[in-house]
């Protein structure tokens, strides 16, 4: 995928950014989010619309973007396609928390606790998009540095 990229597309999606969820509805939302092996995942619950809204209609776009003011560096991947809500895999979901929260479990909010997560009246679930389209941009601009 990178190859026909202006910038290294996988490391990019490596870095803990925010993806940003548009679903029927309309419904948008901010997700952290791990992409690993050819898709996104995020963890939905019985707290959120979303499983119900992807239930209806599960279509989605998801895009992330980062703008570095300094150096002028602009980058942006838009992910299209047909989401859906899967068993919840704890150790799909550590590794998502850790690039967000850091590897000591121990300091995370007890909100996203493997334990908290795991219970079942929260009714947690992930949300798998493996993108129909993927475009990537690089946006960058001078600032004369």
């Amino acid at each position: 995928m990178t190859s026909e990229h202006a910038f290294d597309v996988e490391a990019f999606l490596a870095r803990p950014l925010i993806a940003r969820v548009a679903a029927a509805g309309p419904s948008v939302r901010p997700v952290w989010f791990l992409w690993e092996d050819g898709a996104f995942w995020w963890i939905t619950g019985a707290y959120a619309r979303l499983p119900r809204i992807l239930a209806e209609d599960p279509r989605v776009a998801l895009v992330i973007d980062s703008c570095d003011l300094h150096t002028g560096a602009v980058h942006q991947v838009i992910a299209r396609g047909t989401a859906e809500v899967v068993a919840f895999d704890p150790e799909r979901a550590r590794r998502k928390l850790i690039r967000y929260l850091g590897p000591d479990e121990t300091t995370w909010d007890e909100r996203f606790s493997l334990n908290s997560l795991s219970r079942p009246d929260a009714e947690t679930r992930l949300v798998r998009l493996a993108p129909e389209r993927l475009s990537a941009s690089d946006l960058s601009f001078s600032t004369g540095r």
